[in-house]
This record gives structure tokens, C-alpha cells and sequence, in this order.
């Protein structure tokens, strides 16, 4: 059999002024994508891409439950993210508000970007749906004008690899 490869393929379009919608099909079927994205000590083998080394990953996976990334980048340099789980249904849909923690700012959960990631599972192949939903265009636009779009391949070539291994018992 030869193994289909979705490397480098994440789509990312704008379906309204304060909206990113990122699509990415995974070689795997959505329960062990779900794990993945969801089991502290798989995310920390894909959340940072190649940006860095992820120094903690705290999942409270419930409503109400909270969550937090801190990795050191690879300039030495620590980032951190947290939000709240706001809806969760396993193996198909999870909403959770995301905070950029930044040095100096007011960690507030306050207008801040809602994202909803839904796994839909056709043939064993896993369709990932990733809605940021922004409180403004200004917002949106400076998570675009990151270089998101790198990391984020990066972060979905390994999610897909971690899904495949799983699968495949490794």
C-alpha cells in the first residue's frame, strides 16, 4: 500500500473579516487525531512545530476545565498560550478560547479568539477543521501577520506523524 503523505498541506482562508479557517486532512482515523490533540504528552511532540522545545502542557479536558502551552522558543525566549474549554465533544468538536500570554500585558480572557476545531472522519482519513473566530479584524489580522501559516504546517505534518504512529502501534 502506498501511504498517502499530507505534508506541508494545512489550508488556510479567510471566510470573514474576523475569521481564519484552517483545513488539513490527516492519514488517520479522527479518535487517535483526537487523542493527539488532546493527551499533554502527545501535544508536546507537536505543538511547537520546529519553533522550539514546549516546556509544560497543562489539559484540564472537561467545560470549564482550563489549558496552558509554555514552550522556549529557539531564541531563547519563552511563549506561553492558555484558554478555557468552552465545549467538548469527544472525538468530533472542541471550542476553547486561546490568550497569548505576553510579557508586560494583562493576562485577561477577554476578547480574545474563540477556536473551534472539529474532526470529521471519512474512509479511516481524518478531515481537521480549525475556526479562529477573532473579536476583531485587527486581531485576526496580527495573528496572520505572526507567521502563523509556518508553524502551523509544521505543527500538522507532526500531529499527522504522531496519529499515523498510534495507529500503526508505534
Amino acid at each position: 500500500m502506498v501511504e498517502k503523505t499530507s505534508s506541508g498541506s494545512a489550508m488556510v482562508t479567510l471566510p470573514s473579516d474576523e475569521e481564519i479557517l484552517i483545513t488539513r486532512e490527516f492519514d488517520a482515523p479522527r479518535h487517535l487525531v483526537y487523542r493527539a490533540w488532546t493527551t499533554p504528552e502527545l501535544v508536546r511532540k507537536w505543538w511547537s512545530g520546529h519553533r522550539g522545545t514546549m516546556t509544560s502542557v497543562e489539559i484540564d479536558l472537561r467545560v470549564g476545565g482550563r489549558w496552558r502551552y509554555v514552550l522556549v522558543a529557539n531564541g531563547g525566549f519563552e511563549v506561553a498560550f492558555h484558554g478555557e474549554y468552552r465545549e467538548i465533544v469527544p472525538n468530533e468538536r472542541i471550542v476553547t478560547t486561546e490568550v497569548y500570554e505576553m510579557p508586560g500585558a494583562e493576562a485577561s480572557d477577554e476578547a480574545v479568539p474563540l477556536n473551534i476545531v472539529s474532526f470529521t472522519e471519512t474512509g479511516g482519513r481524518t478531515t481537521l477543521t480549525y475556526l479562529v473566530r477573532c473579536p476583531n479584524k485587527e486581531l485576526r489580522d496580527t495573528i496572520l501577520d505572526s507567521g502563523m501559516e509556518v508553524g502551523l504546517q509544521e505543527q500538522m505534518d507532526l500531529l499527522e506523524q504522531i496519529a499515523a504512529d498510534l495507529r500503526d502501534g508505534r
